[in-house]
């Protein structure tokens, strides 16, 4: 039976096959990995290489292997045990595992072996490939793989610190109502949502965001990117033109095209959308904006702005969607009131979420709609997306009503702040004048701006090969005029680790900025 150590059978995958630059050097040493464990390449029981060697025998960095290592063995495809090493973990289903391996055997340690492929294995590969042939909308949709490139790491923008969710009071206030199982909780419920929790955001809103609302406007969904598709679906037909910022956030985007809808680009200031003379002598039927924190410029829109969208969507019959996403999290100064507040003429509907304040995997959003369209809402949202997950809605809110959801925002509020700062004191000495950072004192993500000629994207992937998630800026735009820089997230990092990450994304930054 042939031997093979690990990195050589690592770097002859590579050789034969081409991953793409694009792949992060962490991604495609686990997908060559795991696919040599799918093909039986690396037996059942085989023992890897430290990621000390693996990384010496390889020449990247140990922080790149752990990260490979940390996802396989998530997904199962490894197993580490104390003491004894990394071994490749038993993942064939039975039908598959039944069929002999010819030469197979459980290895304990050193090099690893390389047997023939099973039967089964060997006539998957023979059969003919599955002609799969998409819609034009998904052949759209499908170019990029958004979810891929949104994994948890240090700086992934976004997401939340959700390891200091009070896991244990949000367990109790659940089993409350899965002692009881009143039946109305376990079906889907065709009213908008559990009346207390949407009588307990309107409120919240009035207080804390100057929504004009009643308990009747208010809408539960399963997040953003439902309320989005809820309005592209309800208020525009395939065809109609949706203004969006330029940049913009990728999930809108997806949506909209989605639908069909024609999607126009327009540029985003220091004051925010800032339509020009050709823009004004169109007539969209939706304007998605992100006034309170521009999403990923991070600019905060300006009054006159605000004035200048809502007379012109008032003027031209469109509906202003407002994404208000991480409006909680101001760290300097007073609250900024929502624009749909300033709206005289109910054109504004309001989108919000949980996902940000308590964790992503909550999976619950909310509405403001304008009266007139309450009805037509409440009946597309049972009719199409038959929303449940109301034993989790009557928990939240008692979360809210007693209390803790405001307790935990001043919490989350202060920790953010402090890690927004720590960074920005660790990258500034590192980048001085070659980048600006962000000012704008809120949300969980700040932007590096960077000098029009550098290339973002190589330094995006430079960075993901040290493990860390940031995002290239010029990606979120659709026009031609493209600003270079980074969106770094800074919530999901523990304040001990801030500093440290820090240091190598400004050393990856001053570097590339170097070449």
């Amino acid at each position: 039976m042939n031997q093979l150590p690990l990195a050589e059978l690592v770097l002859s995958d590579l050789a034969q096959h081409d991953r793409g630059s694009q792949m992060p050097r962490h991604r495609r040493l686990y997908e060559s990995i795991r696919g040599s464990i799918l093909s039986h390449r690396l037996p059942v029981g085989a023992k890897l290489p430290s990621t000390r060697d693996l990384a010496r025998d390889l020449g990247l960095s140990r922080n790149t292997v752990l990260t490979a290592f940390e996802q396989l063995i998530a997904e199962g495809y490894v197993k580490a045990q104390t003491g004894s090493g990394t071994f490749v973990a038993d993942t064939l289903p039975e039908a598959e595992s039944a069929v002999p391996v010819p030469g197979a055997k459980r290895a304990s340690s050193g090099p690893i072996a390389a047997p023939q492929a099973s039967a089964f294995a060997a006539a998957a590969h023979t059969a003919p490939p599955l002609q799969a042939r998409l819609s034009v909308r998904g052949e759209k949709l499908a170019r990029i793989a958004a979810g891929e490139r949104y994994e948890i790491q240090p700086f992934a923008p976004g997401d939340p610190d959700f390891s200091i969710f009070p896991f244990k009071l949000w367990q109790r206030l659940q089993n409350k109502y899965w002692r009881d199982a009143r039946p109305e909780l376990l079906d889907y419920g065709s009213a908008g949502g559990y009346l207390p929790l949407r009588r307990a955001i309107a409120d919240y809103l009035r207080v804390s965001r100057a929504v004009r609302v009643t308990t009747d406007q208010v809408l539960i969904t399963a997040g953003t990117q439902q309320s989005l598709s809820l309005s592209a679906q309800l208020l525009a037909d395939a065809g109609d033109l949706a203004w969006v910022e330029d940049p913009c956030y990728w999930g809108a985007r997806r949506v909209f095209e989605a639908h069909d809808l024609a999607l126009r680009a327009i540029p985003v200031d220091a004051e925010g959308m800032n339509p020009q003379a050709d823009d004004w002598a169109t007539d969209p039927r939706l304007i998605y904006l992100t006034p309170s924190h521009q999403y990923p410029k991070s600019v905060v829109m300006s009054l006159s702005r605000r004035r200048l969208l809502l007379d012109l969507a008032a003027r031209k019959q469109a509906w202003i969607l407002e994404d208000d996403y991480d409006s909680e999290f101001r760290y300097t100064g007073r609250p900024l009131s929502s624009l749909q507040g300033l709206d005289a003429h109910d054109r504004v509907v309001y989108l919000g979420t949980f996902s940000k304040v308590l964790y992503p995997g909550i999976k619950i959003g909310y509405m403001v709609v304008p009266p007139a369209l309450v009805s037509a809402f409440k009946s597309a949202l049972y009719d199409l997306q038959r929303p449940g997950q109301m034993m989790l809605q009557a928990a939240l809110a008692d979360f809210i009503e007693q209390g803790y959801f405001a307790t935990h925002i001043r919490k989350m509020r202060l920790l953010y702040g402090e890690r927004r700062e720590l960074l920005r004191k660790t990258l500034k000495p590192i980048l001085g004048d070659v980048a600006m950072i962000s000012s704008e004192e809120s949300g969980l993500h700040l932007a590096i701006l960077l000098p029009p000629d550098c290339d973002d994207e190589e330094l995006a992937r430079r960075a993901a090969d040290e493990g860390l998630s940031v995002r290239a800026l010029s990606t979120y735009y659709l026009g031609a005029q493209k600003e270079r820089g980074l969106v770094v997230g800074y919530a999901y990092v523990p304040p001990d680790k801030i500093a440290y990450y820090g240091r190598i994304l400004g050393n990856v930054i001053k570097a590339g900025l170097r070449r």
